[in-house]
């Protein structure tokens, strides 16, 4: 295995922040990016637009992620600002990933709204993973979330899913997400498959495409889309341009009954490694 292969194995869990959906949206529902390899000390700011059909306006973000591993646990915060819907936001959330043994680890996050109607009130997961084979290059995660949004549905959720590291520089991932929403006992599912490349220690590339049903998704304070068809498909490259500095680049496409959805983010991190 490489010699960076047990460390990028945590890379399944490390930024579960990412993955808490702050939206019903297929981009916001998926497992963590498989790509991201964080130093012991790191933080990256990232900014990016999305432009949407069907008459919305263009949504903004600038977020701020941190990343510092202490002893077993590994510390994850994020801070985004946020304009979506012609209403500005803020997010806040933190995960805690922890190696239980050489097998084994486990992560628990929270994320909180300021009050936004697209954004939670509060948001808890956790997810439990386990390496398997002789030379622990599969990793199996299954995880429950819980979702309370400002407009009074609740999302509870049952997440499955794998990753494959091979020796050459390649991971596939799969995943499936089963939730329910209340009221109206609104049962979906969404899929995802991803996959990621590394030509070098310097860049990493990244290709994914999820697809299937949402529950509920807010799209005025008073209006929300339920039970509905989405895809989704993405493109990321982040390159390693020095010891201490990173920058990454990612581009995406979603589209649901009602508007699509295309954007770019542009980011730079710090690593104190």
């Amino acid at each position: 295995m490489p010699a960076n292969f047990y460390r990028s194995c945590h890379a399944i869990a490390l930024f579960g922040l990412v993955a808490l959906p702050v939206h019903a949206e297929t981009s916001q529902t998926a497992p963590p990016d498989v790509l991201l390899r964080p130093a012991l000390r790191a933080f990256e700011v990232t900014t990016g637009t999305q432009q949407l059909t069907g008459g919305y306006s263009s949504w903004h973000h600038l977020t701020v992620r941190g990343v510092m591993e202490q002893g077993r646990h590994l510390l994850q915060g994020e801070l985004s600002s946020k304009r979506e819907y012609d209403t500005g936001g803020t997010f806040a959330g933190l995960t805690d990933t922890i190696t239980l043994d050489d097998r084994w680890f486990a992560s628990a996050s929270i994320g909180l709204g300021d009050g936004a109607f697209y954004l939670p009130r509060y948001r808890v997961d956790g997810f439990l993973y386990k390496k398997w084979l002789p030379e622990k290059n599969f990793i199996s995660s299954i995880g429950l979330g819980y979702y309370d949004a400002p407009d009074g549905h609740v999302d509870r959720s049952l997440s499955l899913g794998g990753a494959w590291y091979f020796e050459q520089p390649l991971v596939l991932e799969a995943g499936v997400r089963f939730n329910r929403s209340s009221p109206g006992a609104v049962m979906t599912r969404q899929q995802f498959i991803a996959t990621s490349y590394n030509p070098d220690p310097r860049n990493a590339l990244s290709a994914r495409v999820a697809w299937g049903n949402e529950g509920y998704l807010p799209l005025t304070p008073d209006t929300s889309l339920v039970n509905f068809n989405s895809q989704e498909a993405s493109l990321a490259w982040r390159r390693r341009i020095n010891q201490n500095w990173g920058g990454s680049i990612s581009i995406s496409h979603y589209r649901n009954p009602t508007y699509e959805r295309s954007g770019i983010d542009i980011g730079l991190s710090r690593h104190f490694d």
